[in-house]
């Protein structure tokens, strides 16, 4: 007899909605939801104005990131 079949954990992130196995942590997307990925990656590493090309706001010294935007969205 083979193994159990995984059951599969829908979890919705930033408006993406990402199936993945908790006991893996396999991750399937559905038809344009990487293409969702991708846009709102652009979009939130798009410098916003009053900031150079670094991200960092001009006056202050730069700040060590905390991780990004695709890494909070596949944090499982």
């Amino acid at each position: 007899m083979g193994a159990a079949p995984r059951q599969l954990v829908l979890a919705e992130r930033a408006g993406v909605e990402i199936d993945y196995c908790p006991q893996c942590r396999g991750v399937w997307l559905d038809r344009g939801e990487l293409d969702k990925i991708i846009d709102r990656s652009a979009a939130v590493t798009a410098a916003p104005q009053g900031y150079d090309d670094h991200g960092h706001h001009k006056g202050q010294k730069p700040r060590k990131k905390r991780g990004g935007f695709l890494e909070e969205l596949f944090d499982f």
